[in-house]
């Protein structure tokens, strides 16, 4: 790095100027540092006996302390306001600073401006049955444990932020995005395949991915298992009721609302950026994408996702079961 190179080259001169080596010329032929960082450090020692930085020099900031807790301030009583609202606030203060320059300190400082993050709402039932599913079930041995769960893929999904210089990058969008549905499940020692589909899933359709899954499921996992799904009405019809009655060892009860309790919730959020990185452009390269993507998801990370479980149960909890960070 620059500061290394500066802050060795400094350390040289401090030692050759020790030695008594106070000629630039001799410095310059022994050491190879340019004449000018030697006139500038030579200066500096003849004048005060130092090369260090004296500080002091540069551009005021104009936005000190008291500027940036009243900027806290402000954004604790109204996170919405924009670095201009921010400014003229200041203003009225007294102290007249750009929003730029507002903008550069808050990000200085650690602000970041972002839309919420979306997450199903939590009633006070659902929090109180997130805690008690979680005493209930914190000690399971979730190496036996099928987790699975359907989601949606976008054609033209446009949510990986990207680098460029100059004009903002433009991708052309079209108004009506091509959707492709997925259902996958996932356990310690392995990966369903990938069905894709673009029906509407009900509970007929359902049934017929179980009854080609299961054999799957009995090939990674034996004879003893346990097979998780939430409580999507399709997953607690009579006829997947049944199904899994009569073909599974054992499913495990599942508290409403949780998402965030299910660790294929990941397994979905890194095959979709993945997928969205090759940018498909048509419907046959989006499926071919997602099956390739959700093929090389190795099994390192599917241990850890298992392994998870304990932890999330703990923090659901701890935080009285309120939302998770998983």
């Amino acid at each position: 790095m620059v500061v290394d190179k500066k802050n060795r080259q400094r350390r040289i001169l401090l030692q050759l100027w020790d030695s008594g080596v106070r000629d630039a010329k001799k410095i310059h032929t022994l050491t190879k540092i340019p004449p000018s960082t030697i006139y500038d450090n030579l200066k500096k020692l003849k004048k005060s006996g130092s090369i260090e930085h004296s500080g002091g020099n540069g551009r005021p900031k104009k936005i000190d302390g008291a500027s940036s807790r009243a900027l806290g301030q402000y954004i604790r009583r109204d996170n919405s306001l924009s670095t201009r609202n921010l400014a003229v606030k200041l203003q009225e203060k007294g102290i007249k600073v750009s929003h730029q320059t507002i903008g550069r300190h808050l990000k200085e400082v650690g602000y970041k401006k972002d839309l919420p993050r979306a997450t199903p709402m939590l009633t006070e039932r659902h929090k109180k049955n997130r805690v008690l599913w979680a005493l209930d079930h914190i000690d399971d041995d979730w190496e036996q444990t099928f987790f699975s769960d359907e989601t949606a893929f976008e054609l033209y999904r446009n949510t990986i932020r990207r680098w460029h210089k100059g004009a903002r990058l433009i991708r052309c969008m079209p108004k009506s995005r091509v959707k492709v549905f997925a259902w996958g499940g996932f356990c310690i020692k392995g990966k369903s395949n990938l069905f894709l589909f673009q029906q509407i899933m009900d509970a007929s359709f359902y049934v017929g991915i179980l009854r080609e899954c299961v054999p799957e499921i009995k090939r990674i996992l034996g004879d003893k298992w346990r097979f998780q799904h939430d409580n999507d009405p399709k997953h607690t019809s009579r006829l997947a009721k049944a199904f899994v009655k009569e073909n599974m060892p054992d499913v495990i009860d599942w508290p409403s609302n949780s998402p965030d309790l299910n660790p294929i919730e990941n397994l979905w959020g890194t095959v979709k950026g993945n997928v969205e990185k090759r940018m498909p452009k048509n419907h046959d390269e989006l499926e071919r994408y997602m099956d390739e993507e959700w093929r090389k998801i190795p099994e390192s990370v599917l241990i850890g996702l298992v392994r998870s479980m304990r932890r999330r149960c703990e923090l659901i909890i701890e935080s009285e079961g309120e939302r998770i960070s998983y």
